[in-house]
């Protein structure tokens, strides 16, 4: 039984708050487990371990400038002009001075020559075959254009957490730090399921009765913009117990299923009694929103994610956003994304007791601040009025009327 328990279609099921709709689902989404990748496979994957540092960062006292190295106390006392004993250039064994006035040729990026301590770039200098006449005007501080050993981190020192995705920075740290091979959060592998007799593929015959079948093309493709996910997809007719069979093989093969289309309550709205006859356990049926109102979800026996989504693209698309991406990152262990608030750039009049979800265009000021611009869809199947949005904004419950300048907070597609 599940956490609202089972009543009868049609019988009235309670509806769910979407902030406790969010909890109930996020409470129940399990690690799935991990892998290892080569680190040039592993772009855009979670990081599942720690990363400390092979050694100090950097590994020696590195030179930023062309130039020449000196010893400061040189400097100091009022040498100007000094003996070149050699070239040193990145990538080199350090060279040594063993004499007072001595310099050494340096490159960027070489390891600081013994006995030296400071560099004076190569733009101050004057060269002779054998000595470096330093500029009247040069100014030169002891340390300067010197990297110093450690200063950006110790070894042993983490460097990566759980946690995080691998976007370049974070590759080139790995690269630094020697890690060929990374373990990183295994993707899960996700059935998307569209039901529908009126559903027909994108390059197959259609008739006049009959729409396209883009929800799972739009579920596949958020899930590998994000991703979170290795993804199946199958389309199913509406007839029971072929649906049933189908459910079942495809519960055994995934990890995570995702269907659209069959949630509400029609008369062949078979997804909630089809997944009750295969012991799923149900969570919650209907959120307190719109568009999305039927969402459905529950646990299947061996406590894999099932989301039923409504049908209409624009339902579909919302509640996937809202909800379903925001579990699977979790399972993956991301960090939390930082929430990210906007700026209504027009009223917006919404009389029903319900959270909207409205699809919205970012546009900016010129001190910064992010304005959204309501781009509200006919109906919630209303799919291309979202092409050229960026993800919608969140306004609760409990208000009809939410001025111009309302904060509000935006889910990105």
């Amino acid at each position: 039984m599940g956490l609202l328990g089972r009543t009868g279609r049609g019988s009235g099921e309670r509806m769910t708050e979407v902030a406790d709709a969010e909890r109930m689902i996020l409470e129940r989404m399990t690690p799935f487990g991990s892998r290892m990748l080569s680190l040039a496979d592993a772009v855009d994957a979670v990081l599942d371990e720690t990363i400390c540092a092979e050694r100090d960062q950097p590994a020696f006292d590195r030179v930023t400038m062309d130039g020449i190295a000196i010893t400061y106390r040189d400097w100091h006392i009022g040498t100007r002009t000094f003996e070149v004993i050699g070239t040193q250039g990145a990538g080199a064994p350090a060279l040594k001075i063993s004499d007072a006035g001595q310099c050494v040729e340096i490159m960027t990026g070489a390891v600081l020559p013994r006995n030296t301590d400071t560099v004076i770039p190569v733009e101050r200098i004057t060269r002779t075959p054998d000595h470096a006449q330093v500029d009247d005007s040069a100014e030169v501080s002891q340390g300067q254009f010197v990297h110093p050993r450690g200063s950006d981190s110790k070894a042993g020192s983490p460097l990566l957490h759980p946690g995080t995705r691998l976007g370049p920075p974070e590759i080139a740290v790995l690269a630094g730090t020697g890690c060929a091979q990374v373990r990183a959060a295994a993707l899960p592998l996700i059935a998307v399921i569209s039901t529908g007799d009126e559903l027909v593929d994108v390059d197959g015959p259609i008739a006049a009765y009959e729409i396209r079948s883009s929800n799972d093309r739009a579920i596949e493709a958020s899930l590998t913009r994000h991703c979170v996910a290795r993804v199946t997809r199958t389309r199913l007719r509406d007839e029971r117990d072929k649906m049933l069979e189908a459910i079942r093989e495809l519960h055994d093969q995934s990890d995570v299923l995702i269907l659209s289309g069959g949630v509400s309550m029609g008369q062949y709205d078979f997804v909630p009694s089809v997944l009750e006859e295969l012991n799923v356990d149900l969570v919650f049926h209907r959120i307190e929103q719109r568009p999305g109102r039927p969402m459905w979800f529950g646990l299947s026996r061996d406590a894999k994610p099932i989301f039923a989504l409504p049908g209409n693209p624009v339902s579909t698309m919302v509640c996937l956003r809202r909800y379903v991406l925001p579990a699977l990152q979790q399972a993956l262990g991301l960090q939390p994304a930082t929430i990210e608030r906007v700026t209504l750039a027009a009223g917006v009049e919404f009389a029903a007791d319900l959270t909207y979800f409205l699809p919205v265009v970012i546009t900016w000021t010129d001190t910064g601040i992010g304005m959204a611009e309501p781009r509200p869809t006919n109906t919630s199947g209303d799919f291309v009025a979202l092409a050229g949005t960026d993800g919608f904004v969140q306004l609760s419950r409990g208000r009809d009327i939410y001025p111009k300048g309302t904060a509000v907070r935006l889910f990105r597609w």
